[in-house]
């Protein structure tokens, strides 16, 4: 095999990764704000159920959590497992996991916030909706973006863990490449595009960073 069309299977696999990337932070976001608020709830069932679901997917690893995600629906249901549904099950695996991560960070940086803030927002008529949505939670993004951005990172990184469903995205591509024409060189390259995606990545967010401060 040529080292240019190495390349090109490299580059098309890294497009799946990228992929899975986007839609994992498309999803995992918003329901990690949501589940964030449960894990704040003054219900007690619903607040001790958030926090054993954010225990269980921090403290499992990722992919034997894919593997379930997965399997489950045929080992506990009887249902047909196809291709179509192989990245249904990378994406909703890396969302739950995703979630439970972002709700502690969100969680964080909305218990950090004073209370004084609330109260200044309720004297000035403000609604509950309207004082979370425009007076906390833009400041509460800019607090926890650092540990967002870390996140971030690893997710990049975490992609590669589709290859435990047979998902062929880059680094599935690198290892049957170097397998068959038994070489390093595939994971060199891989290696490579991780880097500059993950350099591409910090520098977005750090350009974000940089946005949001409130003085230079």
């Amino acid at each position: 095999m040529s080292f240019q069309m190495m390349l090109m299977q490299l580059a098309a696999g890294m497009l799946k990764s990228i992929n899975i990337f986007v839609l994992t932070l498309i999803f995992s976001l918003p329901l990690g704000l949501i589940v964030s608020f449960g894990r704040m709830s003054h219900n007690k069932p619903l607040s001790l159920i958030v926090k054993i679901y954010i225990s269980i997917m921090r403290g499992t690893p990722l992919m034997l959590q894919l593997l379930v995600v997965y399997f489950g629906p045929y080992y506990l249901f009887k249902m047909s497992i196809g291709g179509t549904y192989r990245f249904v099950a990378i994406i909703l695996g890396f969302s739950i996991n995703y979630a439970a991560y972002f709700a502690e960070i969100f969680r964080s940086g909305i218990e950090s916030m004073p209370v004084g803030q609330y109260e200044a927002a309720q004297i000035l008529g403000y609604s509950k909706n309207q004082t979370f949505f425009r007076i906390i939670l833009p400041q509460v993004i800019k607090r926890i973006l650092p540990s967002i951005t870390n996140e971030v990172i690893t997710l990049v990184k975490d992609t590669s863990l589709a290859f435990s469903l047979a998902y062929l995205e880059m680094f599935s591509i690198s290892k049957q490449i170097a397998a068959k024409e038994t070489t390093f060189v595939p994971f060199i390259v891989a290696g490579l595009f991780y880097y500059i995606f993950n350099f591409v990545v910090a520098m977005i967010m750090e350009g974000l960073e940089n946005k949001l401060k409130y003085y230079k």
